[in-house]
């Protein structure tokens, strides 16, 4: 029997149930050509059915690897065609702006090659990282080496992490549930330091004879 799923995955159980493996490769394959879907989503709750016998766990990294290397080449070949034309017409439809596509190619230009494994494991470069990759000319074999890597990465962390989960996912999901809570405040707190650290800094680089003294010369 497959395990419940908690939180966020619970919507993927009758996807999961009813399509198997079919689901993981079309899911993960239509997110890396710039389709909104939760590719990440299902990828652990497929290693999580794994982890508990209802899928082969194999299987599922293959399938996921090759689902992500086959989306991200789909969009680097409509980058690489269609170039920014393609992107301000039909865009919007997939909630890629003028805006985010410009920020995304100028980070992804910045940092070359090795963005390409990086953006696999970030929401919203992972979903246009092809296209990104195809317009800005980055060459095809390149890219499909580091597209690999990153694929093979992404799909070996997750897969492993969800699968060694397994049966006991609703007793992980519960605790980390439980100390979210203090772990937003202690990230507030962190925050809250280097702000400060920042601008004590910023007021110490300017020492006192920067400041603006009143009164006239004699």
């Amino acid at each position: 029997m497959a395990p419940p799923l908690p939180g966020p995955l619970a919507h993927l159980a009758p996807l999961l149930t009813h399509y198997g493996y079919w689901a993981v490769g079309a899911v993960i394959l239509v997110e890396d050509f710039g389709v909104p879907a939760p590719g990440e989503t299902i990828l652990i709750a497929a290693g999580i059915y794994a982890g508990a016998g209802q899928l082969n766990i194999v299987a599922v990294a293959v399938i996921a690897f090759v689902a992500a290397v086959a989306g991200d080449n789909i969009g680097y070949l409509i980058g690489h065609t269609g170039g920014r034309a393609v992107v301000h017409r039909w865009g919007r439809y997939v909630f890629l702006t003028p805006e985010r596509f410009r920020a995304a190619e100028e980070f992804f230009t910045r940092h070359g090659g090795k963005i390409v494994v990086v953006a696999r494991f970030v929401e919203g470069l992972r979903q246009v990282n092809g296209i990104v990759a195809g317009t800005s000319g980055m060459p095809w074999r390149r890219f499909l080496v580091f597209n690999a890597l990153g694929a093979a990465l992404w799909v070996g962390l997750w897969a492993s992490l969800a699968y060694a989960a397994g049966t006991h996912i609703t007793a992980v999901y519960d605790e980390i549930a439980r100390y979210q809570r203090y772990a937003l405040v202690a990230l507030g707190v962190l925050v809250a330091a280097l702000v400060l650290r920042h601008v004590r800094r910023r007021r110490h680089r300017k020492g006192p004879g920067d400041r603006v003294t009143g009164g006239r010369d004699g």
